[in-house]
């Protein structure tokens, strides 16, 4: 997962984008630090017409994602190098079966825990 600064010169305050590749999974409004995850991430965020810079060191990176934020967790998909990102705070996942279907597997196993 990475952060994105919105840097666009505008009449809006800018916001920070917490991107899955081109996966849109949560958002910080500007002077908050907690992020508003989306019960159903949003593909293919588009970037054009607005400016952004990478937030480095992320602190959402998916190294460290489970120390800044312990109730997310990260899950193996059934592929081999696919991985989800399971809120256990708010019962939700960035998997297509939670996208389609509002459940999925990954959230009940996470709950039985």
């Amino acid at each position: 997962m990475q952060a994105y600064q919105e840097t666009t010169d505008w009449k809006h305050p800018n916001h920070i984008y917490l991107l899955d590749g081109t996966t849109l999974v949560a958002y910080i409004k500007h002077g908050e630090t907690t992020p508003f995850y989306f019960k159903s991430p949003i593909k293919g965020f588009d970037k054009r017409g607005r400016k952004f810079k990478l937030v480095e060191p992320s602190p959402f990176n998916k190294t460290a994602i489970v120390d800044v934020m312990p109730w997310i967790k990260k899950v193996s998909g059934s592929k081999p190098g696919i991985t989800y990102t399971v809120n256990t705070e708010e019962n939700t996942c960035t998997c297509p079966g939670y996208t389609f279907r509002g459940s999925c597997k990954h959230v009940k196993e996470l709950e039985t825990i």
